[in-house]
């Protein structure tokens, strides 16, 4: 039971979430498929797990598209024995024309150096529908890295991704959170409920944006192609190439997941506050509300 309290779907997905790495639950990346070694280290069975989620905006390593674009994803994620995983997840996100926008496939490998410190590295690729219209389509391809030291007091996870295809990007996720299990049960005595309140920064560029600006025709007013932007001064795509491939702060967030457990199964609810910063291109993101809703259910 403890190996479905401990899946992340992204961020994912931070992710990569938007960053990335095999429960999902959402990550910085938005929603990412990944395997959460902050609470397991490699099975001691094999398992299959299976999930549904819903999100109320699709968000990328603190970015988010101009408009909002709620999401429903499937996932199917395999833990083997020896700690290598495989996963792959599908997705519609709502106000964008394609029947299906996204379908990922990854493998990885969680490992353990001691009952405090684990970690696991991951590779995922991204197909994306040629009319997909969330952000995260300029990017492809992501290698993660991703390790959590347990101080008892409180969490810190350090995750690294770099993201190729279109764009190349580098990212830098830094969490801190502390775990509450409940005392008491809610039916039986085989449930349970868990919360882990978490605040984290996403470090990167943002090539991405850049790449996804030019894709959708976001660097000028599509009302008035003419209007200079906001602060009055105009900027063009040349500026943004360049600020993009600094390394910078692009987000703070603030997560609070409750999940009810059961032997075989969890539902997570989820509410997360983000402050983006140094936003470049014409995308204009803003603090933000994120609700999430996911359930998994667990074959061992």
């Amino acid at each position: 039971m403890r190996y479905l309290t401990t899946l992340i779907f992204l961020v994912a997905c931070q992710a990569v979430i938007g960053g990335v790495h095999a429960v999902k639950f959402v990550n910085n990346r938005g929603s990412y498929l990944v395997t959460d070694t902050d609470k397991t280290s490699s099975p001691k069975k094999r398992s299959l797990s299976v999930g549904a989620s819903y999100g109320t905006d699709a968000s990328f390593f603190g970015r988010t598209s101009p408009q909002r674009y709620p999401y429903l994803t499937s996932d199917v994620i395999y833990n083997g024995k020896s700690g290598l995983f495989a996963y792959g997840s599908m997705w519609k996100v709502f106000n964008s024309p394609p029947t299906i926008d996204e379908f990922d496939l990854g493998a990885g490998y969680s490992y353990k150096f001691n009952k405090d410190i684990k970690g696991s590295v991951s590779y995922t690729h991204f197909f994306f529908s040629d009319s997909a219209r969330v952000i995260k389509s300029a990017s492809s391809n992501d290698i993660n890295i991703k390790n959590s030291f347990d101080w008892h007091l409180l969490k810190s996870t350090i995750t690294m991704d770099y993201l190729y295809g279109q764009s190349n990007d580098f990212f830098l996720t830094i969490g801190h959170s502390h775990y509450f299990e409940s005392n008491f049960n809610i039916f039986d005595d085989k449930d349970y409920i868990t919360f882990e309140p978490s605040f984290n920064v996403i470090l990167g560029t943002q090539n991405f944006v850049e790449n996804f600006s030019y894709k959708h025709d976001f660097f000028f007013d599509h009302d008035d192609p003419s209007k200079p932007p906001p602060n009055g001064k105009p900027v063009y795509p040349n500026d943004y190439a360049e600020k993009n491939t600094e390394f910078n702060v692009l987000d703070y967030y603030f997560r609070l997941p409750i999940s009810y457990n059961r032997p075989h199964y969890t539902i997570e609810a989820s509410y997360k506050y983000s402050i983006p910063v140094n936003v470049q291109g014409s995308l204009f993101n803003s603090n933000e509300s994120f609700f999430n809703l996911t359930f998994y259910y667990l074959f061992y």
